[in-house]
This record gives C-alpha cells, structure tokens and sequence, in this order.
C-alpha cells in the first residue's frame, strides 16, 4: 500500500509542478514591426525579402525585443518573426518582470501600441522621382515596443494574457494526469491538498494514510 500511495503522490507532485509551469503568464502579443512598400517618416521604404536573409543567419531567438530601443531595457524574447505579404509579422513573449507587466498593462490599455526595428543597412538605392530609399537587404538587430514609430503602420495588433483558468486546469488533470472528471474538478477546486510532505519519520504514516484516503475517495488509487 506504502509504495502505492508514495507512486501516487509522485504523480500529483509532478503534475502540480507542471500545471505551475503550464499555468505561469505567457503575456505575449502579435504584430508586424515593419510594412513593405510604405515609406516612414524618414523617408525610407522597405522593400519584400529584406530582411530574409537575416533572419536566416540570426533567427527569432538573436533578435532582441527592447523597450524604447534601449539595449538597457530588454522586454522578452521573440517566439516567431517572418516575413508575410504585408511585412515583417511578429510574435513577441514578455518576461514575467517589473517592466515586463507594465509594458503588459500598456499593450491591453492601448497606450502603447507600435513597433519600430533597430538594423543596419547592408544594400539600398534611392528613388529619384520619389524621393525615397529604398531598403533592400538590412541585418535586424532589435525590436522594440515604443510610443511612436517611424513607420506609424508597424503595430500591435494582438495582445494575449494566457492565464490558465480553472477549467483549462481541469482539463490538463484529465488529459495528462488521467483522472476522472469529477476528480478532477474537486482537484482543480481544491478539494485535493495533501499538505507538506513528512519531514520525519514519526509523521510519514499519518501522512501516508491521509493522502491514501483523499486519493482513494477521488479515485485516482483503490484501498487496499
């Protein structure tokens, strides 16, 4: 029965940790940081394939994801960034930091909602009649979140606060730790807690027999 309940509180042990990691914030958001063909407010346009190269060689995980552009003031990580029909899409993970819930609260608020990239021009050409330079291949450095962007276009157009609720808690219980709906949802609701693991031996009974019996009432182990 001993080796029954310790495997069995193992198992809730390892899902618990799980469910934490499952259930930490993953605030991220979704945007393009750079729009071909529009040309900013500095004049220059960029132009489809730029920054292909670049991201073949540096990837989203050499990108850096900045506040203001200030290379202090690192925000997250990127999770994705690729080039699409309207430019270069974005998705951005922030860090669970001071900064990082702030800069949070402003993306939901909509107080802060463009982008702007940090590069160095590797080939362009100017257009004459335009008066334009056209960006042609560019080495990404950065991305940054900043209050206004040379290109008013590079926005935020998503903003997620992946919390796990209740039910997606439930849910995780069923599918990876196989238990039953109802016990689950007593799980999930609170009504399985083990307490602190023995740390003698005078009190590994007691609590070896407390958690046979919760467990037993919900149907994850039989008596035996």
């Amino acid at each position: 029965m001993i080796e029954a309940v310790l495997a069995d509180a193992r198992e809730m042990k390892r899902l618990t940790v799980e469910a934490e990691i499952k259930a930490e914030r993953a605030m991220s958001f979704t945007g393009h940081a750079a729009t071909f063909g529009e040309v900013d407010l500095v004049g220059d346009a960029i132009e489809p394939g730029a920054f292909a190269r670049s991201l073949k060689r540096r990837g989203a995980g050499r990108v850096k994801l900045l506040w203001q552009h200030d290379s202090r003031m690192p925000i997250g990580t990127f999770r994705e960034i690729r080039e699409d029909e309207t430019g270069l899409f974005v998705e951005g993970q922030l860090l669970d930091t001071t900064l990082g819930l702030d800069v949070h609260k402003m993306l939901k608020a909509g107080a802060i909602d463009e982008l702007s990239i940090g590069f160095r021009t590797l080939k362009d050409s100017f257009d004459q009649e335009r008066n334009v330079r056209r960006l042609e291949e560019i080495e990404l450095l950065e991305i940054s979140l900043v209050t206004f962007a040379a290109n008013p276009a590079a926005r935020v157009q998503a903003v997620k606060a992946e919390d796990m609720t209740i039910r997606d808690f439930e849910k995780f219980l069923r599918e990876a730790g196989g238990f039953s709906r109802a016990a689950a949802k007593a799980i999930a609701g609170g009504g399985f807690k083990t307490g602190s693991e023995p740390r003698d031996e005078d009190g590994l009974d007691e609590w070896l027999a407390t958690t046979h019996a919760r467990a037993a009432r919900l149907g994850r182990v039989r008596p035996s």
